[in-house]
């Protein structure tokens, strides 16, 4: 039997009488943002008199970053900036989800906001109108860190009947993952789908496409939603991209990538440009693709299990086994989008949609490293 919190097991119908009752003209704002770690997200509601029309409605706040991995005690105050809002599908109408930047007691940058470097590079790329597509993987596991619906001793059959499977012997939390998929329509996010993927317990959905810095913003908030759908069935999502060791596929965050070049025809050219470009700075993006500089990835991108080498750069239509996959259907049309299979499930999208749109849109090898210093460095 999978272990599950005990706060799930709480009597929810008592929960509905009160989540139920009239709040007036007043409104719920939750301020979420990213902690110390890179990857954890932290969240607190507020009060607001009336229903915020647009994100300039709702205040700066602050919390206790000692308690987050963001300062010391002794200065431990830090600014929650809004940056972008959305409905909350688990209080409803008319209350809010807000997306916080993390700013010092200077009012620096956190080191793990990297959205406000992301969006100076998105505003000088603007013109491309480059648009992205991430497909967020995760691993569903009971609260004792054992995959969900996985053998307590041993392991499930072999891979093989999981990928887009149907049927309790082949798909396990399809509950949370449509309800997911609900909540992320409610709140606004663009979600473009969800499949179940080739490791069981695993699964997938995509965002996209989005346009420059909107890209961050919607999968983290996605993430949000994924973790608080999880918390309510008892049950964790993690974003390890190599949970299981072994025979068992990894958790990516593929990438996928376009410009108003690639979509029109003969976009293949550019398409094909770019990727020259991503090969030249492989290690420089492996770096940015996961939290910890590419030890993350290391334990994925094997060249096993539908992955490139993490030492290696490759290229090739319809090619998973590749670094980056140029999809059949792009290839026949020449035009269309890349597909950069190297990001990792629990990477930043600001620090991996920055460092594409940088190396393909502005980088340049004759540039004087005195010229690079306004750009935000990889």
């Amino acid at each position: 039997m999978a272990s599950v919190s005990l706060s799930s097991r709480l009597n929810k119908a008592v929960r509905q009488q009160y989540m139920s009752l009239p709040q007036g003209e007043r409104v719920q704002v939750t301020y979420i943002w990213i902690d110390g770690s890179g990857e954890g997200l932290r969240n607190k509601t507020r009060t607001l008199d009336v229903e915020p029309q647009t994100i300039e409605d709702i205040p700066e706040w602050n919390f206790d970053g000692s308690s987050t991995y963001q300062a010391e005690g002794s200065n431990s105050d830090m600014y929650l900036v809004p940056v972008r809002m959305f409905r909350d599908p688990f209080t409803q109408d008319p209350n809010k989800l807000v997306l916080c930047e993390v700013l010092k007691y200077n009012r620096l940058p956190a080191e793990t906001n990297h959205r406000m470097n992301c969006n100076k590079v998105m505003e000088k790329v603007k013109e491309h109108i480059i648009w992205f597509g991430m497909e967020q993987e995760y691993t569903l596991l009971g609260i004792d860190g054992h995959p969900y619906s996985w053998p307590t001793h041993g392991f499930p059959a072999p891979q093989g009947p999981y990928y887009c499977g149907v049927g309790a012997d082949k798909a396990f939390g399809r509950d949370i993952v449509e309800c997911h998929y609900k909540a992320c329509l409610y709140a606004g996010v663009n979600i473009y789908g969800s499949n179940a993927e080739v490791m069981p317990s695993q699964w997938e959905y995509q965002v996209g496409p989005c346009e420059g810095i909107e890209m961050g913003d919607q999968l983290w908030v996605s993430r949000f939603l994924l973790h608080r759908v999880c918390e309510d069935f008892g049950i964790v999502a993690t974003l390890d991209p190599k949970p299981m060791m072994g025979n068992w596929n990894g958790a990516g965050c593929h990438t996928n990538v376009s410009t108003k070049q690639m979509r029109e025809e003969g976009g293949l050219e550019f398409i094909e440009q770019a990727i020259e470009k991503l090969g030249k700075r492989h290690k420089e993006h492996i770096r940015m693709y996961d939290p910890r500089g590419g030890k993350d990835n290391e334990r994925r991108l094997t060249g096993h299990h539908e992955t490139a080498s993490i030492h290696d750069f490759s290229a090739g239509v319809a090619n998973r086994g590749a670094s980056i996959r140029i999809p059949r259907p792009v290839g026949q049309e020449k035009k269309g989008y890349f597909e950069d299979r190297r990001p990792s499930a629990n990477c930043d999208p600001y620090a991996v949609t920055k460092a594409i749109a940088y190396t393909c849109l502005l980088h340049s090898e004759d540039r004087e490293e005195s010229e690079e210093e306004n750009i935000p460095a990889m």
